[in-house]
């Protein structure tokens, strides 16, 4: 509930008692006597109780029957009033404007302005929130990344310029603009400056692929569903801003639109990833517009409008004319979106037709003592479809190119013509004449033995340790970090690194040096031994 204190000028109070005498609403009538310098300009003091969204048509009654603009309306908040003549008021209220529970338009503009921060205040928290979301995208920390949105001020701006436009307060919905513009602009820039130089330090392992970072990923490849994110931020903005309500977490759900893209653009910028810093932006500036869309249609839907009759025409050629406009751009920029969306799409049914392809091969002779352990496709170009007809001459053509298949053999038995019978498979049921690179890793299984009995809490017919590993990759592998201790480790680790030595496997790659695979392997349960055994 609300309580209204009003001073009433000289000359009006017959009109504020009648208006709330026909209203049916109590009132406290203090007159105006403490003989201040222009207290003669105000005859009394009205103070009175009201259900919160019966404010704002009161205060309008009240102006329309001749209360001037000079009275002070003063709306504070107030916890309960228990008088049966209130309750009826409330149940009145609610019965009329049952699906109008909301501030009135005095509380919203307020409401609005304090949630837009000082210039100084505004800059340092978007730098900073910008820093912390770029270190959080580059250690891809989805923890680090959301503590970035909570400290992110865009909400205000976000919501302030379209409240000005519904209210027709020119001042705050430029305001609200020029703080979008600075705050997205001064967030890329900031996050870009921090990436380049955390990349020439280096604070990051040289040659990182950024764009396989996940948190990365998923802002430099939008969708459709990223505009839908944006839309709902707008609404529930709105609405918890009309309804009086903490717009703290509806804060967070803003910057989740903004912040994160921001920085994935200055990422991609400082990274020279031209595709990924354009995919980046195209998300910010989508999300921008969508926000405001969305907060504009839901403040209209309220009814948010100004007293006046001529703000109130006025307000509503602004509302039509930029609702418009925002909705060209949004068109516009989700072809891009589409273009992503559609790319996904076709990504996701070449990989399920790779797998499918795959396993069927796998389960006919020759191939049927193959497991499939994993399989990687290597993409050209961005990851934007664009139709051939209309796709610009310098975007190349965003398509597979090379899959990558890794198969677990229990033995060094050759297998040939199984990259050439995949390839053909692929070539037929997908209509892209792709590379295929066959891996093989070399398997040991160790069958269950049922024990009979315990010796010192361990079965007396089962190995005292299962030392063999399930699968013993002839790929590239890290180094174990234990040569410095143990002379025994040092050699393990030396003949690891001889051992793996980056190598292209095509078809029956098996065929490459055993001796050090095999020295490895020996020391590498030797060592397991030394460590393990008390």
């Amino acid at each position: 509930m609300r309580v209204v204190e009003i001073s009433v000028p000289v000359g009006e109070r017959a009109v504020v008692v009648d208006t709330l005498e026909a209203a049916d609403i109590d009132y406290y009538l203090t007159p105006e006597t403490s003989g201040r310098s222009g207290a003669d300009d105000y005859a009394a003091i009205v103070t009175f109780p009201l259900p919160r969204n019966a404010v704002e048509p009161v205060i309008d009654e009240l102006h329309d029957a001749g209360l001037s603009d000079d009275a002070h309306v003063i709306i504070s908040n107030a916890e309960a009033d228990l008088s049966r003549r209130f309750k009826q008021l409330l149940n009145r209220y609610s019965e009329e404007m049952s699906w109008q529970i909301r501030i009135s338009r005095a509380e919203l503009r307020i409401r609005a302005r304090e949630l837009s921060p000082g210039n100084k205040t505004f800059l340092v928290l978007t730098v900073t929130s910008s820093l912390v979301a770029t270190a959080g995208l580059l250690l891809d920390s989805a923890a680090v990344v959301v503590g970035a949105m909570v400290i992110a001020p865009l909400v205000g701006p976000a919501l302030s310029a379209s409240v000005g436009t519904a209210l027709d307060e020119p001042a705050m919905f430029r305001r609200g603009v020029r703080l979008q513009i600075v705050g997205v602009v001064l967030a890329v820039l900031s996050a870009g400056g921090f990436a380049l130089v955390v990349r020439l330090i280096p604070l990051v392992p040289p040659g990182r692929d950024i764009t396989r970072l996940a948190e990365v990923s998923a802002r430099i490849s939008p969708d459709f569903l990223s505009l839908f994110i944006a839309l709902g931020a707008g609404v529930a903005g709105i609405f918890s801003l009309s309804a009086g309500a903490s717009a703290t977490l509806v804060g967070v759900m803003i910057a989740v639109a903004l912040i994160p893209p921001a920085a994935a653009a200055g990422i991609a910028i400082a990274w020279g990833e031209p595709f990924a810093a354009l995919s980046a932006g195209v998300l910010v500036l989508v999300n921008v517009l969508a926000i405001n869309l969305s907060a504009l249609v839901t403040l209209r839907y309220l009814g948010y409008q100004p007293r006046a009759g001529t703000k109130r025409a006025h307000s509503r050629s602004r509302t039509l004319t930029r609702v418009a406009v925002l909705l060209v751009l949004i068109s516009l920029l989700s072809v891009f979106l589409g273009g992503i969306t559609l790319a996904s799409v076709q990504d996701a049914q070449f990989e399920r037709t790779v797998r499918a392809s795959t396993n069927e091969l796998l389960t006919r002779p020759p191939y049927d003592q193959l497991d499939l352990i994993e399989f990687d496709v290597v993409y050209s170009g961005p990851t934007l479809a664009f139709p051939r007809d209309v796709r610009p001459a310098t975007v190349p053509t965003h398509e597979p190119r090379r899959v990558v298949v890794t198969v677990g053999t229990p033995s060094e038995r050759q297998y040939p013509e199984l990259d050439d019978r995949l390839q053909s498979r692929l070539r037929a049921q997908t209509g892209h004449d792709v590379t295929v690179e066959i891996r093989y890793v070399e398997t040991d299984t160790a069958e269950a033995v049922p024990a009979t009995g315990l010796v010192g809490g361990r079965p007396t017919n089962s190995p005292e340790r299962s030392l063999t590993p399930r699968a013993r990759p002839l790929s590239r592998a890290s180094p174990p970090q234990y040569g410095a201790i143990f002379p025994l480790c040092a050699v393990h680790g030396m003949c690891w690194q001889a051992s793996s030595r980056p190598f292209s496997q095509t078809r029956s790659s098996v065929s490459h040096a055993r001796l050090l695979p095999s020295a490895h392997s020996f020391l590498s349960r030797a060592s397991a031994l030394w460590f393990m055994v008390p």
